[in-house]
């Protein structure tokens, strides 16, 4: 995890995990079969921290309306992504070699699947298909964001934007019934 925080993913190597850890080199093959399956493994623990982390932040929330819950967890979400910024470089590098690695695709992709009830009982969405779709679709929203302030800070859409870009939204896009 000190090796997601503070290294681009393309210095995390088996040589540095093993010296930050103070173990074998050898050790990482034996237990997670490769370093990034080793890494991918780090970015969904981290990510589900850091879940766990927008949790906490709703904690004083007493409300049960979504979008009160929506709107704290991004205000948490904007407070901590800077902090996070080498977990999701690491993220975007493990979406790559997911391409190609069947390992690394299959612990990403279990790591989404859990992750989708998190994010709708967090929210109080609910706990049907349409719930977990639905935060399916804010994870998306959200890693999107991410990814493109990792390009530049400015890209970020906080606060006030948000709730417009939001209410924006809601106006275009038509209403159907479920």
């Amino acid at each position: 995890m000190r090796c997601l925080e503070r290294l681009p993913p393309e210095r995390i190597t088996a040589r540095a995990i093993a010296t930050e850890a103070g173990a074998n080199l050898a050790s990482i093959a034996y237990h997670f079969g490769s370093k990034d399956a080793l890494v991918t493994e780090a970015v969904i623990e981290g990510l589900d921290r850091w879940v766990a982390e927008i949790d906490r932040g709703l904690a004083d929330l007493r409300s049960e309306d979504p979008a009160a819950r929506f709107r704290r967890a991004a205000e948490v979400f904007e407070k901590t992504r800077r902090r996070h910024a080498g977990l999701a470089g690491n993220l975007v590098g493990a979406l790559a070699k997911a391409q190609h690695d069947p390992r690394v695709r299959e612990l990403l992709s279990n790591g989404y699947q859990g992750t989708r009830p998190d994010i709708a009982s967090l929210l109080g969405l609910g706990a049907d298909r349409a719930a977990g779709d639905a935060a399916g679709l804010l994870v998306a929203m959200f890693h999107g964001l991410l990814f493109q302030t990792l390009l530049d800070p400015g890209l970020a859409i906080e606060g006030r934007r948000m709730e417009r870009a939001q209410a924006r939204l809601r106006r275009v896009l038509p209403d159907h019934a479920e």
